[in-house]
């Protein structure tokens, strides 16, 4: 049986947030433009024998969306905060932690920021912040021109963005589906309507990508911090097009990796859930 919460993680911010399941957690984070309901059936598996917790992140879904009044509000650093005091408000003081996409990128800045707490790392389909952004060059930079255009000053990608909502949001469940029924017409509506409700979060998320969130991650870098517990990257074969080595740009980040190529397209929890759900536990196992 699934429960839903709204929990308080932040001053002003609470978090909607389904909890199914027992046993040890494993909070799991989602991408764009996608709510917690890209995970219904990875969650309806996994909660057979774990606590399964899924929130939509902090400007997204029916979580609270605070206003942009500074760079460190929808910073990963902020979002991976949200996380941690979700789970603990939920009665979990360490947990598991997957993210896909957007969600991927606040998972992984919760592992680097608090490693007592997170005991596993799953990243679905990205590259680190600082990574993605060295190999976003030329040309095929084409492939990620929302990156850019959300990376401006507030004001035109938010009016921009909000005249064409459906069209905007729904490009990205077009093109980055190879299974167009892995994401059936309610499912598709229901990311629509919410993506099309939390334009400006969801603009500022993306902008904080492009300043603050690429300033973490140098620093982390310069200062050589790692990841310090098991990783499985799941990704697709994108850096062979890009011109890049994805298992070793991961390496360098996670001692203790697990890369996996996937054939299904990027919205992978829908498309291929079973795989995920495999990978997913063959993780909780390591320690």
């Amino acid at each position: 049986m699934v429960e839903y919460h709204r929990v308080p993680v932040a001053d002003g911010v609470a978090l909607h947030t389904a909890v199914a399941g027992s046993g040890s957690p494993v909070v799991l984070l989602h991408g764009f433009p996608q709510t917690h309901l890209m995970w219904r059936h990875v969650a309806a598996e996994l909660a057979a024998g774990h606590t399964v917790i899924c929130p939509d992140l902090r400007g997204y879904g029916a979580s609270d969306k605070p206003a942009e009044t500074g760079p460190d509000v929808y910073s990963k650093r902020t979002m991976a905060a949200d996380v941690v005091a979700l789970a603990r408000q939920l009665g979990h003081e360490r947990f598991a932690l997957v993210g896909h996409d957007r969600g991927a990128l606040v998972a992984f800045r919760a592992a680097l920021d608090h490693p007592a707490n997170v005991t596993q790392l799953a990243v679905l389909d990205v590259l680190p912040t600082l990574d993605m952004w060295d190999v976003m060059r030329g040309a095929s930079a084409a492939v990620g021109f929302h990156l850019y255009l959300m990376a401006q000053p507030p004001g035109l990608p938010e009016r921009m963005i909000a005249a064409s909502a459906d069209e905007f949001f729904g490009h990205f469940l077009d093109v980055w589906t190879r299974d167009p029924a892995a994401i059936p017409a309610g499912v598709r509506r229901a990311y629509l309507d919410a993506s099309r409700a939390a334009v400006p979060s969801i603009v500022a998320d993306y902008r904080a990508t492009a300043g603050i969130d690429l300033a973490h991650d140098r620093a982390d870098r310069a200062a050589g911090n790692r990841l310090a517990m098991p990783v499985t990257v799941l990704q697709q074969d994108w850096g062979s097009l890009l011109g890049f080595d994805a298992a070793a740009l991961w390496a360098a980040w996670a001692p203790d990796l697990r890369h996996v190529p996937v054939r299904a397209g990027h919205f992978m929890a829908e498309e291929a859930p079973d795989l995920v759900t495999g990978e997913i536990r063959d993780l909780l196992v390591r320690a």
